[in-house]
């Protein structure tokens, strides 16, 4: 057997042999270390930077495919989306679409007057009547609308059999899908005065009634109409939620002696808090948006008085007035004001200690 410098004779080699650099290792050491004294980045395998961070060109190569993917959604979204917000310059105008051969270039060749648009606007007291019904009935679906899903994902949730969940669930779903003609048919057959309801109760000797055209109690029909039509829908989001809650919560707190309510208490509505506060801040962004097609079928039957609201409002205003000008202007202060109430609630859910919408 042949030994070498510092080897032993079981070939192993002694640790001062080991530790010993060669004049080549203390050169590339030397090296490194003027590279890093003179600010070179140190990137770990993988195209890694020395914090753990992948440097965006890499990143950029490596999710390539990704980014393909997204351009056409992008493009879009700039078409249909962003590129029709340069319209609303006409609020700035007194546009008149027949002043050129089309009504893009008629754009160019229409007046400018400023804000005369929006002093006119909060000079009408039409605006503002269709303002008011806007925001009572605003309030009253938060009240009487938005608990709705939530308390149906818990009754949902608390049922143990699958089968019955999932026919509850198709159930509560299917009027999501009926278009606003044929939910409007549907109370009308109910609760008009021609419907079985009425017509039953004067069968037996009792007056019938007709709540299709009470103007009176018009804000809590279409109420009932929206609570019908989409609460079924709305518990999607909450019983994701309460999917990603751990049966270690329930089990622990039944060890601990908590009952039904208790639990439902201190782990289902904590576990529901922070999707409860993501859709009531998106829910307040909407406030002056009620909804179109559902009064404008119902306008005739109960007057413009009980069932104008701003959508309404700017659809006569614009399209069957052929104000464009004025209809745009008020869209432009309802959007203003929507993006007003979606901080204002945003910041508002910061303080209550949820995320809302986005981070701080």
């Amino acid at each position: 057997m042949s030994l070498t410098a510092g080897s032993r004779p079981d070939g192993t080699c002694s640790p001062a042999a080991v530790e010993k650099p060669t004049p080549v290792a203390l050169a590339t050491a030397g090296t490194k270390a003027g590279a890093a004294t003179a600010g070179t980045k140190v990137r770990a395998p993988g195209g890694k930077s020395k914090g753990g961070t992948v440097a965006f060109r890499i990143r950029l190569r490596r999710d390539r495919a990704l980014i393909l993917m997204t351009v056409p959604v992008i493009l879009l979204l700039l078409l249909f989306n962003y590129l029709p917000l340069l319209g609303n310059i006409v609020a700035f105008q007194d546009y008149d679409p027949y002043v050129s051969s089309n009504g893009i270039t008629a754009i160019f060749h229409s007046p400018w007057v400023g804000f005369e648009q929006f002093s006119r606007m909060f000079e009408d007291p039409l605006f503002w009547s269709a303002t008011k019904n806007t925001l009572l009935l605003f309030a009253l679906q938060l009240v009487l609308f938005f608990p709705v899903p939530i308390a149906l994902a818990l009754l949902i949730n608390s049922v143990i059999r699958p089968r019955v969940r999932a026919v509850a669930q198709a159930i509560m779903y299917l009027p999501h899908f009926f278009s606003w003609v044929l939910v409007v048919t549907v109370f009308q057959q109910l609760f008009g005065g021609a419907g079985v309801i009425a017509q039953t109760l004067e069968q037996h000797g009792w007056s019938g009634f007709d709540l299709m055209t009470n103007a009176d109690l018009f804000k809590y029909l279409v109420t009932a109409q929206s609570v019908w039509k989409d609460a079924g829908w709305g518990i999607i989001v909450f019983l994701a939620a309460l999917s990603a809650v751990s049966t270690d919560l329930y089990e622990a707190a039944a060890m601990d002696g908590a009952g039904r309510w208790r639990r439902m208490w201190h782990v289902t509505l904590p576990a529901l808090r922070p999707v409860i506060a993501l859709l009531l801040v998106l829910r307040v962004g909407d406030a002056l948006s009620v909804g179109f097609e559902q009064f404008l079928l119902q306008r005739d039957a109960v007057g413009a008085g009980a069932s104008e609201v701003l959508d309404t409002y700017v659809w006569n205003m614009g399209i069957q007035n052929g104000d464009f000008s004025y209809a745009a202007a008020v869209g432009l202060a309802k959007g203003l004001i929507g993006i007003c109430l979606v901080l204002g609630a945003n910041k508002f859910a910061h303080l209550l200690g949820e995320q809302g919408v986005y981070k701080k």
